[in-house]
Parts: structure tokens; sequence; C-alpha cells
């Protein structure tokens, strides 16, 4: 294939070419959807291969689909006389001088997979060691980098022992001491492969109200449609514009209402106006990616599927899911290609579009990002073997006592937002106050705009919406909005339905009514204000409470390190330690105290080795501990280390701030002293509080291990750590 390379993709392939003459092992290739990665990374190795005898690639693609052999067939049509083979190839075989090879992770990494059973995987171990016997050197590309980041994924690339390991991806997960390429996104824009801007909810007045938030969406996309393919048509294009409309996974219901809107508009699958790829539904997908295919619509879910590559693709309709937040974002990159990779020098050509009430959507679509990066590091081989005993909750229910917190709640609110007995007044009180919203609709905050990618500039305002409700259809989403509350302040759903109802509804009596709002704003005053509601309640909920169920029973598990965890880093200042126990591990104040940080810094000196604990999760290390009420809490230490081949647990804390004042904001820092004795003197063990004493000229870690006070109250019980282990 005669194929002219873009400027910017051949100062990629020479960036490739450098970064394996060089000492790092691990290079990192930043590209963004539209810009050629498989092109610039089939032409890199058709030269590296020239140029280097004895060296053979190996090409790892992600997802359960045919990937390895969408790339292979790009290499063989990009490249005609490259080596390329699949796994199956390989195992009958062999690695040869300039293969490249093309693995699906699925192949080799899950255990459903019967594709390698444990002999062909011993196979392929063979073919390795025989290719390695020979001579051979491997070079491994992680495509995709950041689907298959995982301990399992990292082994299989060990074998290799390759002698660079290339990963590719839009959205990398960096590697702190890897070589960076990062292409420019606005070389590729200038390059006219790649959209110029993206629009975001496009002539939706302020303050609309939506009686069906489908079809008001898919009506707005369809009209830019009909707009696009006139455009298209003035510039003797025969582009077929393409509509993604994504919606939420475990949405069957949501996908029939919008099949049902579409068919009104005369899209339907029979006349293949309308495809669908979903794991277990797939119509109309044979070329698609065709510029003037039949499909106008696609519907694909939140886990877009991996490979699928359609550059027609410019309108994505993004659907919300009320019963969650989390969402996947894959679909952005999806919209951004230029159809025939280049501009039409039209702005309505050039610009891709998304529709959606989705505002957390819309935030990331924004890409506001911090200056952190994130790293996966991955357990070293000897601590795979540690294990402790974890304590965990008892199985036996905990419950507030509703009659309580019924009580607390009131005047919890009262207080706060300075109420009286007359519920109009409150409702001003709690609007003005308190930011409560009263309305008998649905209200969304969503965003309107432009988003110029070149100049990374955002031009985007908040946009109100609303939505009309209906007990019957909103029922659900209201009564999922009272379990959250529920839970947050620790009473059984029941229990919460008659506390609000007693406190808001005009239809219960009880005589310390804060509101009184028909059922229907009722309905809409939980749902608008579910965060709101969650916060107050919870707050309130520690108000002198007393448990209805408590018990002293702790359940125990076996603890081990996970084989994997991901940390932050600031990718200007970072170290990488050689003591703890995951290989790459960065010391770096990103995602840390002041604290943690001078304490690391003490271990990476002093340690035999050291392991830093998460904060909350079944895959931590955590302590039992009660509360004031009796209720029973999870308490996670922030390391486990050793010292001269003995065991500690180690929590920090706030020491003194250079005011002199206490730096220590935990209200249970000391059951958590004690619940930590208690732990250690059980299991033989050493353990201990380090604070940080920040008042000085210079910061000095105290340790104490007999008993816990503030520190800025009292340093009797404290020891220089320096001077503790002398």
């Amino acid at each position: 294939m005669n194929l002219t390379l873009k400027n910017f993709q051949m100062k990629a392939i020479a960036e490739l070419n450098a970064a394996c003459r060089q000492s790092k092992k691990e290079i990192v290739l930043k590209s963004c959807t539209g810009s050629g990665k498989t092109i610039i990374l089939t032409h890199f190795i058709d030269r590296f291969i020239k140029e280097n005898p004895k060296i053979c690639f190996v090409w790892f693609t992600p997802g359960k689909g045919n990937l390895e052999d969408q790339s292979k067939a790009k290499m063989d049509l990009y490249i005609p006389q490259a080596q390329t083979k699949l796994l199956s190839d390989v195992l009958t075989s062999g690695f040869e001088e300039n293969d490249i090879a093309f693995i699906n992770w699925e192949m080799v990494t899950n255990k459903k997979n019967n594709a390698i059973q444990d002999s062909e995987h011993q196979n392929l171990m063979d073919r390795i060691r025989a290719a390695q016997l020979d001579g051979l050197r491997f070079i491994v590309i992680v495509d995709e980098q950041h689907f298959n980041n995982t301990y399992k994924a990292n082994e299989i690339i060990n074998l290799f022992k390759a002698d660079k390991i290339i990963r590719a991806s839009a959205t990398p997960l960096n590697y702190g001491n890897a070589f960076m390429i990062d292409i420019d996104e606005e070389d590729v824009i200038a390059e006219g492969l790649i959209k110029k801007a993206i629009y975001i909810n496009e002539g939706i007045p302020q303050n609309t109200e939506i009686e069906n938030e489908e079809k008001y969406l898919l009506e707005l996309a369809l009209e830019k449609y009909n707009r696009l393919v006139e455009e298209y048509r003035k510039v003797n294009s025969k582009v077929n514009p393409l509509i993604v409309v994504q919606i939420p996974n475990k949405s069957e219901e949501k996908q029939a209402k919008i099949e049902e809107i579409l068919e009104e508009k005369g899209i339907t699958y029979l006349n293949k106006r309308l495809a669908v790829w979903l794991s277990d539904q797939k119509e109309n997908l044979e070329d698609i990616d065709k510029l003037d295919a039949e499909p106008m619509v696609i519907i694909i879910k939140q886990a877009v599927a991996l490979g699928w590559d359609c550059p027609r693709a410019q309108i994505l309709v993004k659907m919300r899911d009320n019963m969650s937040e989390t969402f996947e974002i894959q679909t952005i990159g999806r919209i951004r290609r230029m159809p025939e990779a280049n501009h039409y020098d039209n702005q309505l050509l050039d610009y891709c579009y998304i529709y959606t009430l989705d505002k957390a959507f819309i935030e990331y679509a924004k890409k506001e990002s911090g200056a952190h990066e994130v790293k996966k590091v991955f357990i070293k081989p000897e601590h795979k073997g540690f294990r402790l005993t974890k304590e965990l909750k008892s199985v036996n229910y905990f419950e507030n006592d509703p009659v309580i917190l019924l009580k607390t709640a009131h005047a919890f609110f009262t207080k706060k937002y300075e109420l009286t007995t007359g519920v109009k007044a409150n409702r001003t009180a709690f609007a003005v106050r308190g930011k409560y919203k009263f309305d008998e609709n649905i209200l969304y905050d969503s965003q309107q705009g432009t988003m110029i990618v070149t100049d990374n500039q955002e031009h985007v305002h908040e946009l109100a919406l609303s939505r009309k409700l209906s007990t019957h259809s909103d029922g659900r989403l209201f009564h999922h909005c009272v379990g959250e509350i529920a839970d947050a302040a620790g009473v059984k759903y029941d229990s919460m339905v008659i506390i609000l109802r007693r406190l808001f509804d005009e239809g219960v009596k009880y005589s310390n009514k804060l509101l009184s709002l028909p059922t229907k704003h009722l309905y809409a005053f939980v749902i608008n204000n579910k965060a709101l509601l969650k916060a107050d309640f919870n707050e309130s909920s520690h108000s002198g409470i007393q448990g209805v169920i408590s018990t002293t029973q702790k359940n125990t598990a076996e603890f081990a390190f996970p084989q994997e965890c991901t940390i932050q880093y600031a990718p200007n200042s970072y170290k990488e330690c050689k003591h703890n126990v995951y290989d790459g591990y960065l010391l770096s104040r990103a995602g840390k105290s002041e604290v943690e940080l001078e304490f690391e810094k003490w271990c990476e000196k002093n340690s035999d080795w050291f392991y830093k604990n998460g904060d909350k999760g079944n895959e931590y290390f955590s302590i039992l501990y009660t509360n004031d009420y009796g209720k029973q809490k999870l308490f996670y230490p922030d390391y486990i280390l050793s010292i001269n081949n003995e065991l500690w647990i180690i929590e920090t804390k706030g020491g003194e701030n250079r005011s002199g004042s206490n730096a220590n904001i935990d209200e249970f820092s000391e059951k958590k002293f004690n619940a930590l004795k208690e732990y250690i003197a059980k299991y033989g063990m050493k353990g201990g509080f380090i604070v940080l004493d920040e008042s000085g000229i210079d910061k000095e870690l105290y340790i104490t291990t007999t008993m816990f006070h503030k520190f800025s109250d009292d340093r009797s019980e404290y020891t220089l750590l320096e001077d503790y282990f002398d």
C-alpha cells in the first residue's frame, strides 16, 4: 500500500528508533485516537528489522474479539513483505528472525479461555526459550496498554526477557522511569486527521423542560445529522455521518426506548439504517466503516467495543444512568477522526458533537486533568508469599436507632439552617442557607459550549435543564436515592422512608415537621437533593445516636500484598524506591501527606522493606475498632514494614504544624491506637503511631508505641524516630 506518512508520524518513528538505542527498557507512546498509532508502529517495526539482526517483535492486543487478526491485517496491508504471525503459527513453528507475532491477551491470560491449554502454554514458553537459545532478541509492543496492565499480563511479558517494551495508548498509565514519546495533539489536528473541536449540547436553550430525555437528545442528534449530510454533499463527499448512541450497561429497557423512538423516525434494523454492537447482539455491522455505509445510527454500551474503528462517526449521544455515576469514556475518541483524513475548511464538518445530560461525562470530555501521573507497579517475587491475619466486621447488622435519628436529624437541620416552626420560612432557609433545590420536576445540571482542542481552551458554561417527574416511572429512582441516604445515615431503608416522610411529607402527621411537601414534590426534593441529604443525615447520625445492635465479635481473613497497585507521582519530582515491596514504586509527594512522604524517605534508608496500605477496600489490611456508639469500624494502618527482621505496623498522623497547633484531625485516633496495640499483642508483632513535628527548623518524625496523646498537648510518650531505632 502506497501510504504517505504525515510529518508527526515520521517524527514518532524516528523517536521510537532513538528510544530503542537508549538505556531505558520501558518506552511509552502516547498517541491520541485518530493519529494513526498502528501506522506509526508498523512502519517503525519495518525500519527497525531492516537495520537490526536477530530481532522478533511480539505485539499484544486487548479484547475478546479478533483484534490480533485486525492488527496483523493492517500490517500486511501497510507492509506487504512483513513476516507476520498469529499465536497458532508460533505454537506450530516457533519464532524466527524478523517475525512479528500478534497475540491477543485473552489467549494467554484468561483461565476460562481454552485457546491455550496448560500443555500448549508450556509449548509457548518452550518456543520463547528456543528463540532465546537461538540468539533471537524480543521487542514487545503492548497495544492499548491501559486495558491489560495487570500482574498476570506483566508475568507473560517477563517471559520474553525483552530488550524493549513499547506501551502504546491514547491514555497510557505512565511509567515513571520510561522513555516518553508524546505525539502532540495539535500536530495531529494540523495534519487534518482529527476534528478541530468538540461541540457540547449545541442548540439547547437554558432552562429547557424536557419530557423525554432519550427522545429529546436523539432528535437533536438527528437534526445535526441532516445538516451534516447537506454539507457533505456541498463539498462533493459521499460520507454518511454516523450517530453513536452510548447507553449504560445492563439497560435493556433504555435500549428498547431508543429503538422505539428511532423506529418512529424510520430508522430500524430492518431497513439497515440502525446498527447495534453489544456483546450479545450485533446487527448491520458489515462494512459499517465504509464512508457511505447505510447505518446512520449505532447503539453501543458503556464498555465500548475495542477495535471499533469508524472514521465517519461524528455525533455522540451519551445517555445518563441515573443509578450510577460510573461510566467509561473511550467513545469520545471514536467521533474525533476525520472521515477522509483531511479538514474541509467547513466548521460544521470539521467539528464533532456530543449531546448528553451527564455532567460528569462532560467534565471528562473537557480533559480536566491535574499535574499528577499514575503508574501501575507489581509485587516483587520475594514478597508474594507474605501473609497476615486481617480483621473484618461482624456479619451482624448494626443499625442506628431510627427513633433517635429522627430527633437528632430534626435538631441538626434546625440548628444548621436556622429553621423555625413555620414550614414556609423553613423552605426559604433550606434554599438560601443550604442550597437545597425545590421544584416539581427533576433538575439536571449539564453544560454547553465548545472545546477548542488546538488552543486547549474551554468555552463551556453551565446548562440548567429539567424533566417532568412521574411518581410512577420515577419511583425506582426515588427509592434508589432513599436507599443511598439510608446507607449514609446508618439505618435501614424502611426506617429512612418513615423519617423522610415525617420530616418533609405533608401527608404524614408529625408534630415537628420541617417542610410540608406534596408527594410529587417530595419525590423531586429527594432526587434533586440526594447528595445534600446524604451529607446532612450522615453528619446528624454522629450526634449521640446509640446502636440498636452492637457486637464485639470479630471476623478474620487472610491478607496478602495485592499483586499490583496503581500509584500517583509528580512527573517532575520522584525517586524510585529500592525497599518497597513493589517493583518500580516511586517516592513522590503526589497523593501523600507530609508525614507519609517523610516516613517513606526514612523507610527507604532504614527498613528491610515496606508496604503502603490502601485507605479502604477488601484487598487491603484492616484492624477492627468500635466508635463511641459501639458501631464496628475498620481501620487501615498506613504501613507494614520489616525493620531488622522484625515486623511492624505503623499508622501516621499529623503532629504539630508550624503555628504550633495540632495537625491531627482524626477524632478516633486513640481508639485506633488501642486496637492496634491489641492486635500486635495478639499476633506477636510491633507497632505504633508516627507523627511529624513541623514546628521547628527541621521536620522531625516521632513515634509512640505505648499510649496515644495529641502531640501538641503531650510529648511525654513520643520518642524521636531516629533515636528509637538507634
